[in-house]
């Protein structure tokens, strides 16, 4: 630590904070869905009465909290040290909801999840270096050069694809729908962030960036992606395994994080081949531990109703990925207890 900056250092600080509040939310915010859905249409269904529940509020401001704090990290230090540490939120989210909520999560649930974490922060530790911004001017620059352009229309396309056609029709029951939602708008919500957080350092540093047209524009970007992505992670949670989204959703934000930084700043010219492959490997341990968590998310659960002296319960070979299948599952443990 003595080696690193002052300004890494506040960064590192406010980036674990940020985990702790955002992995934290994650559970405040499940527990007021549970709570407005026991007695009313539940968000999954188009339902908004977690607005009048204190819990899901609680969870709002944790979560916002904790954007700040990481809002404000990346001011300070490179993403290639902000970035790794938001798996921490992973870790503090699956405890507890072990603990809070009672979604158990079986050993090779963990082992995946680990893996997700060792694969995301391979990827990130191995990326190669953004180049030094110094005026928020310089980033509408790069923003829009040809090739972010492309990237940034294919991304709002594939969104609103999502949007329109798959979520009415998959939605309620692939969980990948709403966490690409989110993951595919979190891309571009960083990149504006990344140009918000310079503009607000230099200003206070004397050389105001705000009497530019261009910073109010990155901020109109930011607002509306976060609206997008609280709507559908909402959605998400309420469905689905909190300790299952988690994971996922950070995998699939930090991947194509990488991909719109690598397009928009060109530092992936500069990468030597070691780099290149040791990055590929991270992308398999990723695969390996999402299909791992998958594939036992549900492990867990049968394992304590077949413990109770009953059969266990089959499995659906044929259910698809990223779906959930709890509503099922439920009813047959229902049977079983009674």
């Amino acid at each position: 630590m003595d080696q690193m900056s002052p300004d890494n250092i506040n960064g590192v600080i406010l980036a674990v904070s940020s985990s702790i509040f955002i992995g934290s939310s994650f559970i405040i915010k499940k527990k007021g869905l549970k709570k407005a859905g026991a007695s009313g249409v539940r968000a999954g269904e188009g339902g908004h009465g977690y607005l009048y529940e204190p819990w899901w509020w609680a969870g709002m401001i944790t979560m916002i909290v904790g954007e700040i704090a990481n809002f404000a990290a990346y001011a300070f230090a490179p993403a290639i040290l902000v970035t790794p540490l938001g798996a921490l939120s992973i870790i503090f989210s699956a405890v507890l909801a072990h603990f809070i909520l009672q979604e158990k999560l079986h050993m090779f649930g963990i082992l995946g999840c680990v893996l997700c974490v060792v694969g995301s922060t391979t990827i990130v530790l191995h990326a190669p270096h953004e180049q030094k911004i110094e005026s928020v001017k310089q980033v509408w620059k790069l923003a829009i050069e040809p090739g972010f352009l492309v990237y940034s229309a294919v991304i709002v396309i594939v969104v609103l694809v999502l949007i329109f056609y798959y979520e009415p029709r998959y939605g309620k029951t692939h969980m990948i729908v709403y966490v690409g939602i989110c993951s595919l708008m979190g891309s571009l919500t960083v990149m504006s962030v990344k140009a918000v957080a310079i503009a607000i350092k230099l200003t206070f540093s004397g050389n105001n960036q705000f009497k530019y047209f261009h910073a109010w524009i990155f901020i109109l970007v930011v607002a509306t992606c976060c609206i997008l992505q609280i709507n559908y992670l909402n959605k998400a949670l309420d469905r689905f395994n909190t300790a299952v989204i988690s994971p996922v959703y950070y995998v699939m934000f930090t991947t194509f994080t990488i991909i719109a930084s690598m397009i928009m700043f060109k530092d992936w010219a500069s990468q030597s081949g070691l780099k290149i492959a040791t990055e590929l490997c991270g992308f398999v341990t990723i695969l390996s531990g999402t299909f791992l968590l998958h594939k036992t998310k549900d492990m867990g659960n049968s394992e304590s109703v077949s413990g109770r002296g009953s059969a266990s319960i089959p499995r659906d070979r044929d259910t698809p990925v990223f779906t959930n299948s709890g509503s099922g599952r439920s009813s047959n443990s229902e049977k079983i207890a009674s």
